[in-house]
Order: structure tokens, then C-alpha cells, then sequence
């Protein structure tokens, strides 16, 4: 096949007064300036799914107490077993290594979810999420700002029922 530059792009196969058929290599040779950056990027863009496809990952642990599907949780450091995290109490508990995806009796395996969304309720689209530093397992959009307590970030609202998990390192308030 032929190569014509067509609107300063180059593509295969073009017959004028027709409209380039889209393709992976629609713009390649990539320029070596701003110009072949965008390219790449318009190629890598109609390659990718129209819509974006959320997954949901995980582990499954032990729950060395009950907890409730959409809680806040941390690993013991001392047996791997979960429980309702909290950002008052010590760094271990405060960071939170995921969200239970189901509700679950101590001794019990949970489901321990650490990427996608989660469902919940009550959120307000947009808001940047917290660990609760009054009420174990909970979330908040209010972070502490007691001297002492932990700043435990959990994700990001999406919608009024789903929360994006983003899971970041405790911080200590001084």
C-alpha cells in the first residue's frame, strides 16, 4: 500500500476525496516533536475500549473480629488477620490495607478488596474519602486533626454509591 500525508498525517491506503479509514498506525512515523506525541496518543486512544471497564481486586484473609461489607480494614502485623481500621489508635491500625467486600464473623475469611470501586451509600460525588478517626471501620470526608491521630486517605467518591479505592500510607498529625 501507498503512504500519503492526508491533513499532515501520514496513512495507508488513502484514495482523495475519501476519509482515512482509522487504524494503529494511522499517524506513524511519529514525529519527534509535540506533534508525534499527540499522535501516539490519538493511535493508543482508538485502540483502547470505548468505555472504561472497572475490575476489582483483592485478598482473602481471616477476620480476627465481625466486620461489616464496605468497612474500612488493617492487617494485624502479628498474625496477618483483618479488623475494623481506625485513625486514632496506632499507625498499624490506621492504615488501611483494604474494605471487606462482605459482611463476615470473626474467624471467619474475608474477601479483603483493594482496587475498583465500592459500593456504599450516602456519598458526595467528587469528595475525597478518609479513615475515620471516631468510629472504627468508617469512612469520612472530614479528615482528624488531633494531634497524635492518623490522616489515612481511601478514595475518591465517583458517585453517591460508589467509591473509588485509593489507598495511601497513614500520616501522623503532630
Amino acid at each position: 500500500m501507498a503512504e500519503y500525508v492526508v491533513d499532515g498525517y501520514w496513512t495507508s491506503g488513502y484514495t482523495a476525496g475519501t476519509t482515512p479509514t482509522p487504524s494503529v498506525s494511522n499517524y506513524e512515523p511519529y514525529s519527534p516533536n509535540n506533534r508525534g506525541l499527540t499522535d501516539v496518543l490519538i493511535d493508543l486512544k482508538s485502540t483502547m475500549a470505548s468505555k472504561t471497564v472497572y475490575a476489582v481486586a483483592g485478598f482473602i484473609a481471616e477476620a480476627f473480629e465481625d466486620v461489616v461489607q464496605g468497612q474500612a480494614l488493617y492487617a494485624r502485623l502479628s498474625d496477618g488477620r483483618v479488623g475494623k481500621a481506625i485513625a486514632s489508635d496506632t499507625e498499624d491500625k490506621a492504615t488501611v490495607v483494604g474494605f471487606a467486600q462482605t459482611s463476615k464473623l470473626a474467624g471467619q475469611e474475608v474477601r479483603v478488596l483493594i482496587v475498583g470501586l465500592l459500593g456504599s451509600s450516602g456519598l458526595d460525588p467528587g469528595e475525597i474519602y478518609y479513615l475515620s478517626a471516631s468510629s472504627s471501620g468508617s469512612i469520612t470526608k472530614v479528615p482528624t486533626t488531633t494531634a497524635g491521630h492518623y490522616v489515612t486517605r481511601v478514595g475518591e467518591a465517583a458517585t453517591d454509591s460508589q467509591l473509588i479505592i485509593q489507598l495511601e500510607p497513614p500520616i501522623k498529625i503532630r
